[in-house]
C-alpha cells in the first residue's frame, strides 16, 4: 500500500512536477520507504513507497515497462499476483520484478482495461500509455482511495484529498449539496462529490481513461444484483454458513500475500475474531494481535478488551493490548483529523489513528474485520426494514438512516448554504430504483455495501492506518465473499440479531461467549460525551474566526449545543455538537479559508 500521484495537461504546456513533488511529499506517511517521479511531456506521476512485496529497488515505482511503453503507479495489493504472474509468463510476458506493480503494467498491456476482472485485491493505479493515454483504475469497494482535481488545462490526481491540496490550484470552495450530504446522510458525500467543489473521487469499481486532449469514458465494471441465486435455491441454512465460512477461508489466507509479517486488529467483536480463528484454524503461528482501549467518560466503558484478552488467550497470539491515557487523546484527535481526506464524523476515526500508530511499531500490515456488518446486516436500522414494502424502502431507510429530517437544516446552517431539494433522499431514490435487490432490506444492504461501506468504515480504515505507514487488508469485502452475502436470504442475516448466519457459521471456531455478546463498537467515551479539554477544543473550532468568516452554521443553534453538548443527537445517536465542530476542525486543519 503506498500513495500516487499525477498530472495529465491538455493545453500543451509540460506537466508541473514541482506541484507532483509536493503532493508527494504530504503522503510521506502512506509510503515511508521510498518516493519516484517520473514526467514526460504534458503528464507526469509521483509515489510514495510502502513495501510490502518485492522489497528490493526492482519493486519501486513509478515503474516503466519500455518494452511495453507503459508506466505504472499503484497503491494497494493485488492478491492473485502470482497466478496472474504465471498465466502471463506463459503467455510469453518476461518480468524483471516481482512486484504486483509489474503484473499489473502486463496484464493492462494483455486485457486492456478489463484486465481489473481478474484482478483480486484492493487497488487503486495508474497506467500512462506511450501514446499519452492515461488510465485511471479503482477496485470494486472503493478500499484504495483516488481523489481528482480537474480544470479545463488539466488533471490532477492522488491518493489523498490533502494531496492535491499540497500540490496547489484548487478550489477549495464549499459544495452545498456536499454539506446537505454530510449533515444529513450519516457524514457520508457520495462519489464523485466531496466537500470541496474542487476535488471530485473517482466512484469504486470504475475504470476512467482519458485521452491527451481531457476526454473521457468511464466503464464500470462491477455492480452486484443483491438477489437471490436461482442455483441455491434449494439450500439449506447449513449449506450456507458453510459457504460462508469457506469464502471466508479463502479471503483470509489470500490476505497473508506478503514478504513481511501480517498481524490482525482485533476488537473482541465476532469479526476480528473470526479472522484470528481462520488463521489458526490454517496453522498460523507467531500471529500478533492487537486490541485498544480508553479512558471511561460519561458513564461509558472505554474498551473491550474482555473480550479481545479471550480471543488472545484461546488461541494463543501474541497479543498486545495497547490503553491510550487521556493525556494523548486530544493530540490524537488532531493528528486524527489532519489525516482525513475528507471529515469523518465517527469516533472510531481517533482510535484507528492511536491504534495504527502502535501497531506500526511491530507489523506493516494487519487484517480487519471492517465491513461484516455491511454486508451481513449487523446493524440495528437494518430489522425495521424487514417487513417494508419495496415501494416503501426509501423513505423507511430515510426514517432509520438518515442523521435527521432534510427540514431540519433550515434551523442549522446558514441561509446561504441550504439546498432547494432533499438531494441525499433523491439520491438514495435513484439508487433503490435500479434493478436487483427485489426487497427493502436487500435495497438497503446493496447502498450501504456500494456507497455508505466505501465513505465511512472503508475511508475511515485507510486513511488512520496509511497515516502511519500501515496496510490494512479486510477479508470480508473480498468481492467473492460480497457477492455470495448479497445473494443469502434475507431471513438467515437478520437471524440472531443480525449477522445469524455469520454467528452460526462461527460456531466451534471462534469462542462462544464472544459470539454471543451483545453487539460492540471501538468505544471512545470521550468524544461521545463532550466535556473538558474536549468540549473545549470543538467550541474553539466553532467560534474561530476562520469559521466565523465561512458562516455555515446558524449561530443560535451552536450557541444552544455549546449550552448543553451532549443532549443533541443524530438519529443513530451520534453527538451533533461534534458533527458540527468535525468539519469546522478538518477545514481549519486542511487551512481552507
Amino acid at each position: 500500500m503506498c500513495g500516487l500521484a499525477g498530472e495529465l495537461r491538455f493545453d500543451g504546456r509540460a506537466a508541473d512536477v514541482g506541484a507532483l513533488e509536493r503532493s508527494c511529499t504530504r503522503m510521506a506517511p502512506r509510503g515511508p520507504d521510498g518516493s519516484g517521479v517520473w514526467s514526460r511531456g504534458p503528464v507526469a506521476l509521483g509515489h510514495r513507497r510502502l513495501a510490502i512485496i518485492d522489497l528490493s529497488e526492482a519493486g519501486a515505482q513509478p515503474m516503466v515497462d519500455a518494452d511495453l511503453g507503459l508506466t505504472v503507479v499503484f497503491n494497494g495489493c493485488i492478491y492473485n499476483y502470482e497466478q496472474l504472474r504465471d498465466e502471463l509468463a506463459s503467455a510469453g510476458y518476461r518480468f524483471f520484478s516481482h512486484s504486483d506493480t509489474e503484473v499489473i503494467a502486463k496484464a493492462y498491456h494483455r486485457w486492456g482495461v478489463a484486465c481489473v476482472d481478474r484482478f483480486k485485491g484492493m487497488f487503486a493505479f495508474a497506467v500512462v500509455e506511450r501514446s499519452g493515454r492515461l488510465v485511471l483504475a479503482r477496485d470494486r469497494l472503493g478500499i484504495k482511495p483516488l481523489y481528482l482535481d480537474e480544470t479545463g488545462e488539466r488533471l490532477r490526481f492522488a491518493s489523498s484529498l490533502p494531496a492535491l491540496l499540497a500540490g496547489g490550484g484548487v478550489d477549495t470552495s464549499i459544495d452545498p449539496v456536499a454539506l446537505s450530504y454530510y449533515l444529513s446522510f450519516h457524514s457520508i458525500v457520495p462519489p464523485p462529490r466531496t466537500i470541496l467543489n474542487g476535488v471530485r473521487k473517482l466512484p469504486p469499481a470504475t475504470v476512467r481513461v482519458v485521452e491527451p486532449d481531457g476526454t473521457s469514458t468511464d466503464t464500470l465494471y462491477w455492480d452486484p444484483p443483491f438477489a437471490r441465486d436461482p442455483a441455491r435455491a434449494d439450500w439449506s441454512e447449513h449449506d450456507w454458513e458453510q459457504a460462508l465460512v469457506d469464502s471466508l477461508r479463502t479471503a483470509v489466507e489470500r490476505r497473508m500475500v506478503a514478504d513481511v509479517p501480517v498481524g490482525v486488529l482485533l476488537s473482541g467483536g465476532i469479526d476480528s475474531s473470526l479472522v484470528v480463528g481462520l488463521l489458526a484454524e490454517a496453522g498460523q503461528t507467531g500471529l500478533q494481535t492487537f486490541s485498544i482501549g480508553f479512558e471511561s467518560a460519561g458513564g461509558e466503558a472505554g474498551d473491550e478488551f474482555e473480550y479481545s484478552d479471550l480471543v488472545a488467550r484461546h488461541f494463543g497470539t501474541e497479543h498486545h493490548r495497547i490503553e491510550i491515557p487521556g493525556s494523548r487523546l486530544l493530540p490524537g484527535i488532531d493528528g486524527a483529523i489532519a489525516a482525513m481526506s475528507e471529515p469523518m464524523v465517527s469516533h472510531d476515526c481517533v482510535a484507528f489513528y492511536l491504534l495504527s500508530e502502535e501497531v506500526s511499531r511491530s507489523v506493516k500490515v494487519v487484517q480487519s474485520g471492517q465491513g461484516a456488518d455491511e454486508i451481513l446486516a449487523g446493524y440495528d436500522w437494518y430489522p425495521p426494514l424487514r417487513d417494508v414494502a419495496r415501494h416503501d424502502a426509501v423513505d423507511a431507510y430515510r426514517d432509520v438512516f438518515f442523521d435527521r429530517p432534510f427540514e431540519d437544516l433550515a434551523g442549522l446552517v446558514q441561509p446561504q448554504w441550504l439546498v432547494g431539494r432533499d438531494e441525499p433522499r433523491d439520491f438514495v431514490a435513484g439508487r433503490f430504483a435500479r434493478p436487483g435487490a427485489e426487497s427493502a432490506l436487500d435495497a438497503a444492504l446493496r447502498n450501504d455495501t456500494t456507497v455508505n461501506l466505501v465513505d465511512d468504515p472503508v475511508k475511515r480504515v485507510d486513511n488512520m492506518t496509511m497515516a502511519w505507514g500501515l496496510e490494512a487488508r479486510v477479508p470480508f469485502l473480498d468481492h467473492d465473499v460480497v457477492e455470495l452475502a448479497a445473494s443469502v436470504p434475507s431471513a438467515l442475516k437478520l437471524a440472531d440479531g443480525g449477522k445469524g448466519v455469520l454467528k452460526r457459521a462461527s460456531r466451534g471456531i471462534v469462542p462462544d461467549a464472544v459470539i454471543d455478546r451483545r453487539k460492540g463498537y471501538f468505544p471512545v467515551p470521550a468524544i461521545r460525551q463532550l466535556e473538558g479539554p474536549y468540549l473545549d477544543r470543538v467550541r474553539e473550532a466553532l467560534t474561530d474566526p476562520a469559521a466565523r468568516r465561512r458562516g455555515l452554521f446558524a449561530p443560535g443553534a451552536v450557541d444552544r449545543m455549546l449550552a448543553d453538548p451532549n443532549t443533541t443527537r443524530t438519529r443513530l445517536g451520534s453527538n451533533a455538537l461534534w458533527q458540527l465542530g468535525l468539519i469546522e476542525m478538518w477545514l481549519q486543519a486542511m487551512d481552507v479559508r
